[in-house]
């Protein structure tokens, strides 16, 4: 975990990867479900700059686990295409996180997809839910803060559905 004094980043932006030949469909693009999986990676980073990574889960004997996701496709990315992660803490309590990740196309800057998601704080031993660590919650203080201000994206609590056209008369 980083010390108290760090700044901290809005959003956090460290997560980058590339999309591997085995996350192509036969539309010659990412796969739905590899957004997820690449989704999943920046969220390991997001948990270490948090402070829950694998030494945290290690120690305390905890761990997370996703409640809910949404993810939104907003531009498609291709083999070879690198790829530009942002992450922001949307809000949290003692045991859950809600966050959100914003994949862009590293290099020409478009971006690519979102993930919404809510974590639950886990113990190891009961399988229940579990408080975080107070210094976690410290720095998820000053993480929420820092991001707070930042513009809210459109994805954001989005509800899914079909809009009806209403006939004209």
């Amino acid at each position: 975990m980083t010390r108290a004094t760090d700044a901290i980043p809005a959003p956090f932006d460290a997560f980058r990867a590339t999309v591997l030949p085995e996350w192509i469909d036969f539309n010659r693009h990412m796969n739905m479900g590899y957004y997820v999986v690449v989704f999943d990676l920046a969220t390991d980073e997001w948990f270490r700059f948090v402070g829950l990574g694998a030494d945290q889960r290690a120690r305390e004997e905890s761990t997370t686990f996703c409640l809910e996701a949404h993810v939104t496709y907003e531009r498609e990315v291709r083999e070879g295409d690198p790829l530009r992660f942002t992450t922001r803490l949307l809000d949290f309590d003692a045991k859950r996180l809600h966050y959100f990740h914003e994949m862009y196309h590293a290099t020409e800057g478009y971006l690519a997809a979102t993930n919404e998601l809510v974590s639950l704080h886990v113990s190891q031993v009961t399988r229940r839910a579990a408080p975080m660590d107070p210094a976690v919650l410290e720095r998820l203080t000053r993480i929420r803060a820092a991001h707070e201000p930042l513009p809210r994206p459109s994805q954001i609590g989005r509800m899914m559905g079909l809009a009806r056209r209403r006939p004209t008369t």
